[in-house]
């Protein structure tokens, strides 16, 4: 599964746009990153994001798991090269930071704050709660950046 999560910003706020999972089927490896790489696309077309943001790999104890999620991840963002303007990635402990308030913070302390965040009342699959702390991570990044822009160019 490749959770995927958009979300809208309106100066400081953050709102929920849309957010899910992109399952795939079958055995074989490269029809499944054919699969994400469709899904992806897709999405993007749909959704038109101003940005795309992805969660970095991290180092895993098992090297075919890790690879794995690296062909995973390029097909997820070669699927966004047409239309996306931007791309930007994360590493796991910045996003939790960034959503939680500390890099340390557990799963479920994620989905909190996710739901908390965006007024959501349903209950999110992990992948795509994930992918939701990705975009916020993301927003508030951009706006601390544009509010650092402004400042310095005051005299």
């Amino acid at each position: 599964m490749t959770g995927f999560g958009c979300v809208d910003f309106d100066r400081d706020r953050a709102s929920y746009v849309e957010a899910g999972v992109i399952r795939t089927k079958g055995d074989d490896f490269n029809e499944r990153l054919n699969q994400i790489f469709s899904g992806v696309h897709q999405l993007v077309d749909g959704l038109e994001p101003d940005a795309v943001a992805i969660e970095q790999v991290f180092v895993a104890r098992n090297a075919s798991s890790a690879l794995k999620l690296g062909a995973a991840r390029s097909a997820a963002i070669c699927a966004t090269f047409e239309r996306a303007p931007e791309l930007a990635e994360y590493a796991p402990r910045a996003i939790k930071q960034a959503v939680t308030g500390t890099g340390a913070a557990t799963k479920e302390q994620v989905a909190h704050m996710v739901r908390a965040l965006l007024g959501l009342k349903v209950e999110l699959t992990a992948d795509a709660s994930d992918a939701l702390a990705v975009a916020i991570c993301h927003g508030n990044s951009m706006q601390l950046q544009s509010k650092l822009a402004r400042m310095g160019g005051r005299s």
